[in-house]
């Protein structure tokens, strides 16, 4: 078996990974909360 060496991840790959999901969830999250508040609200 060989042992393959990774190198270590960039923090900004890795920060890039994170706001590419991160911006997309928190915008439907927004969405969903102002939507649900109206339903409750009249």
């Amino acid at each position: 078996m060989s042992t393959s060496q990774s190198s270590p991840t960039s923090p900004v790959l890795v920060a890039l990974a994170w706001l590419l999901v991160g911006v997309p969830l928190a915008y439907g999250l927004w969405q969903t909360l102002v939507r649900a508040s109206a339903l409750f609200t009249g």
